[in-house]
């Protein structure tokens, strides 16, 4: 357990996926939950290692195929909720919730390409929307304090800094009402 804080009302609820939209550049994207395929993992290994370094943070995604694929192995897991937002057969995006003592830590990944086009906005709210659909009750995250974007776009989503005293801000949300508090 650690002293993290999360705010004490769950946020709204979250569409899950499925979910089909066209992005600010008139793409057709789906996010979906992942499935396990092989088809699908070989697509992020694809993306990942694509992935423009300079938008790597705190040494994610990491560098290099083998790499690559075993961090892939590690968060592909069955205790993991993993999405994909797919443009074609092609991933845009991929966002995760790993276990953390009592909480999810989250973490997304959107392709350069794709960037700046709303797919971040969507493949949070799906994910979060899996982690409502399965129980999830506290999540978590670490956002550089200059990245603006990101952190603006957390707060927008319904996440409160609860931890301010580095040079990452530390956010968190609560999916789901604890069981206690039903």
């Amino acid at each position: 357990m650690n002293d993290r804080r999360y705010p004490e009302t769950a946020a709204d609820r979250f569409e899950p996926p499925p979910i089909s939209f066209v992005d600010r550049k008139d793409r057709d994207v789906e996010i979906r939950a992942y499935d396990g395929s092989a088809e699908a993992e070989e697509a992020l290994v694809s993306m990942y290692t694509a992935f423009d370094p300079s938008d790597r943070a705190q040494g994610i995604p990491p560098g290099g195929e083998p790499r690559i694929r075993t961090w892939l192995e590690a968060i592909l897991t069955d205790d993991c909720l993993n999405v994909i937002a797919w443009c074609d057969d092609e991933v845009a995006g991929h966002a995760t919730l790993v276990p953390d003592d009592d909480a999810y830590e989250l973490a997304i990944f959107v392709h350069q390409t794709y960037q700046e086009a709303g797919i971040g906005t969507r493949l949070i709210r799906g994910l979060l929307g899996h982690g409502q659909a399965e129980g999830i009750e506290k999540v978590w995250l670490t956002v550089e304090r200059w990245n603006r974007a990101a952190v603006s776009l957390y707060e927008k989503i319904g996440f409160e800094t609860s931890n301010a005293e580095s040079f990452e801000l530390e956010m968190a949300l609560r999916l789901n009402e604890s069981p206690d508090e039903e």
